[in-house]
This record gives C-alpha cells, sequence and structure tokens, in this order.
C-alpha cells in the first residue's frame, strides 16, 4: 500500500460521521486559508528583495506553501498539482484581501482560523473520536490532501 492510502486510510477512521465530514469540507480549507492569511500578514522583511521576481507574493506564506508543496510531492505528484492550485487561490485571495482592506487580512484569517475549529472539534464530539493529528501532526497537512482526493476520484483522476 502506498504512504499516501496508508495516511488517508488512517485519517478516514476518524471521519466516517456525515455531519463531521460534512464540517470538515468547509473547515479544513478554511482553516488552510486562514493559516495562508494569517502567515501572509507576517511582515515580509528582505523576502522582496531576495525573491524579486514573486512581486507581492514575496511573502513567508509563499515560503511555507512551498515546503508544504515539497511534503505532498514526497506523498503524491497528481494530488501536488491540485494542492498547488488550491494553494495558489489561497494566496491571491490574500493577496487580494491584503490589497484592498489593508491590515484586516489577519483579523479575518484569524476569525476564520478559530470559528472553524470549534467547529471541527464539535464534529469530531459527534464524531466520538479525536482528531488524528493529536497522535501525528502530519496530519495536518493530509486533511486539505485527503478532501482533494475525494475530488479527484469524483473527476476520475488518478491521485
Amino acid at each position: 500500500m502506498r504512504k499516501i492510502d496508508a495516511l488517508f486510510h488512517e485519517y478516514g477512521l476518524s471521519h466516517q460521521n456525515m455531519t463531521n465530514k460534512l464540517i470538515h469540507w468547509f473547515c479544513v480549507p478554511a482553516i488552510f486559508f486562514s493559516i495562508v492569511g494569517l502567515i501572509f500578514s507576517i511582515p515580509r522583511g528582505p523576502l522582496p528583495e531576495l525573491m524579486p521576481f514573486l512581486g507581492n507574493f514575496a511573502n513567508w506564506a509563499t515560503v511555507v506553501l512551498a515546503l508544504v508543496l515539497i511534503y505532498y510531492l514526497m506523498l503524491s505528484t497528481p494530488l501536488t498539482l491540485g494542492m498547488f492550485l488550491f494553494s495558489s487561490l489561497c494566496l491571491a485571495a490574500a493577496n487580494f484581501i491584503n490589497l484592498y482592506f489593508p491590515g484586516k487580512l489577519w483579523m479575518l484569517s484569524l476569525g476564520i482560523f478559530l470559528l472553524s475549529w470549534v467547529l471541527q472539534f464539535y464534529g469530531h464530539k459527534i464524531e466520538g473520536k479525536k482528531p488524528t493529528f493529536l497522535r501525528d501532526l502530519q496530519f495536518l497537512l493530509i486533511g486539505p490532501a485527503w478532501l482533494m482526493h475525494f475530488i479527484y476520484k469524483k473527476w476520475g483522476f488518478a491521485y
């Protein structure tokens, strides 16, 4: 069994309840975006000079997402493409909010982060099982890929 399949299987064991799954479909992408937004809000420091080709995207969120995508690449090349597209959408949304609502991105992201985690833990209370990331932190990154693999399956793409 491939490592990604084993991780999805283990993650899926604590995500059987339909209400919990539905909560995850909304909250996992929201948490992912909120983390991108929070990291995007960190002052860029020397990054624009070090990475001038990235323009407004020369920020810490881009650096962190590049590392996250390397992790996904070690698990599944096709899933990495989907996560790259989703990550790009998150970066674009963070950039948009930052440009048109200066200084508000971190507040919005923090609110989304807190609300989404409250809902996630409520979903796990309904499920009756603890979140898998409490056993292994890598499951914080498996959650978004787990959802992406369902999209791939629906569209008939190999992951």
